[in-house]
């Protein structure tokens, strides 16, 4: 098999798997409280504990990846995630299910990054594009069907199965990677960033901690105030030292460039907003509204539809348009619509929902990947483990900070325990989501009017058949 093709295929294949799990648990989240007998605030545990390890592992991603080879890192923690993701359909209590998912958490932090590199350096920039329709599934649209499948696999069978559809999914992407992927390093110089690792590691772990928790066990509680500030300290603290060490575990300095920062603040900010909209929108359709766990994750299904059609608007006009003139209208309405979801009387009809999911998956969609392509064209390859690592980190946070900032207006009149028919605060919670896009506008105006062309990283010409199929 051409090693491209292996690559889409195995690349495809886990970041669906990692797409998927950090959503489809929500609308299972009031039958596994239910089923252990704990409130729903422990039940959280179960998402936080997965947003926790994924951060824990992502810092040492891109240098793993360099070091060990692109190929065995990644196939290795697809492996591991897995076998976790066996171990969580296993478990008959909420401890065994969360040591899972930290498992499975710290295998997703590596697939991440390491896949993402493995693909950009196989397409050089100005194939990239035509990569759109892989990108967006598991980026976006695995996200996006993660609620109605959650729904379904819950009320019809059991919330067991949300973690078994990995397996051979996972088992079969192993295989083909063992014989079909091609091995590369870059040379590593200078020894491990221990320092580096020492600091940014537990920072990262503590502020996600601190978000995933905070919401629901209050900011002031003990361990909260004490994970928040300690985990900013240790953030500054790290990136003093990433900025003056001469080989830094992530390399910050990348940042000076202009599109490849703007790419990453609004990687931030959109994943925030998208994260926030699929957290909260099935809340308000089960707690407010009274409806299933199916019928919340059908509520968010034609986004999907909307990213798929994003997918091929993207490829099409950005070369035409170029990044920032495509990227910045397209967050603007993105902005409107998810306002739009908030105003009254809209969430209880089903056809203005789907009207309005499938505009959040069409025009954020196409914001998402236009800035994704744009903000790598002109990263080295010897860089771009490191770039991705570091990009893929700031997209996690941004996830774990739009959760947890629905999460806090949603708590604030007891609605995080299902107690609260009152939809007011749960609109109030999108509000919010659409305020984070409403950034995202800003950093898109530091985007390159021009798409990307042939550059001389593109050190060996390639065959355009391969991205097709």
């Amino acid at each position: 098999m051409n090693p491209r093709i292996a690559v889409v295929i195995v690349y495809t294949a886990a970041m669906c798997m990692n797409g998927l799990d950090s959503t489809i648990v929500n609308p299972a989240l009031l039958t596994i409280a239910r089923d252990f007998g704990e409130p729903v605030s422990a039940a959280n545990t179960v998402e936080v504990a997965f947003l926790v390890a994924l951060a824990v592992a992502l810092p040492v991603a891109g240098w793993l990846g360099d070091r060990f080879g692109t190929k065995r890192v990644f196939l290795g923690a697809l492996a591991v995630f897995t076998a976790a993701s066996a171990a969580c359909g296993l478990s008959q209590g909420l401890t065994a299910l969360v040591l899972a998912r930290v498992v499975q958490g710290v295998a997703g932090g590596l697939l991440t990054p390491v896949g993402m590199t493995l693909l950009f350096r196989a397409f050089p920039p100005h194939e990239r594009m035509k990569l759109s329709k892989v990108l967006i599934v598991p980026t976006a649209l695995m996200p996006a069907l993660g609620p109605p499948l959650g729904g379904f696999l819950t009320e019809h069978f059991s919330w067991h199965w949300l973690f078994f559809v990995n397996v051979p999914i996972g088992a079969a992407a192993v295989l083909l990677g063992v014989v079909g992927l091609r091995e590369e390093k870059e040379d590593v110089e200078g020894g491990f960033d221990l320092k580096g690792f020492l600091l940014a590691t537990p920072a990262l772990g503590l502020l996600t901690y601190a978000l995933g928790f905070g919401p629901a066990h209050g900011w002031t509680s003990p361990s909260v105030a004490v994970a928040g500030p300690l985990g900013l300290i240790l953030l500054v603290a790290g990136c003093v030292h990433l900025l003056r060490a001469g080989n830094p575990l992530l390399e910050l300095r990348l940042l000076a460039d202009k599109v490849f920062a703007s790419a990453t603040v609004l990687a931030l900010v959109t994943s925030a907003g998208l994260m926030g909209v699929l957290f909260a929108f099935p809340l308000l359709y089960q707690a407010a509204l009274g409806a299933s766990a199916l019928d919340a994750g059908l509520s968010v299904f034609p986004e999907a539809l909307g990213l798929m059609l994003a997918s091929q608007v993207a490829d099409r006009l950005m070369p035409k348009l170029g990044p920032r003139l495509l990227a910045v209208p397209a967050l603007l309405l993105a902005t409107g619509v998810f306002a739009a979801l908030a105003v009254p009387g809209v969430a209880e009809s089903a056809w203005a929902v789907r009207a309005l999911m499938f505009c959040v998956g069409l025009v954020l969609g196409t914001a998402v990947l236009t800035v994704q392509i744009a903000g790598f064209a002109d990263v080295p390859p010897p860089a771009m483990g490191r770039a991705m690592g570091l990009f893929t980190i700031v997209r996690t946070l941004g996830g774990a900070l739009g959760i947890a900032a629905t999460a806090a207006v949603i708590a604030a009149s007891g609605g995080a325990h299902g107690q609260d028919t009152d939809p007011g605060p749960y609109r109030a919670a999108i509000l919010v989501t659409a305020g984070l896009v409403a950034l995202g506008t800003l950093a898109a105006l530091r985007m390159p009017k021009e798409a990307p062309a042939p550059s001389p990283f593109d050190d060996e010409p390639q065959e355009e058949e391969a991205v097709a199929a």
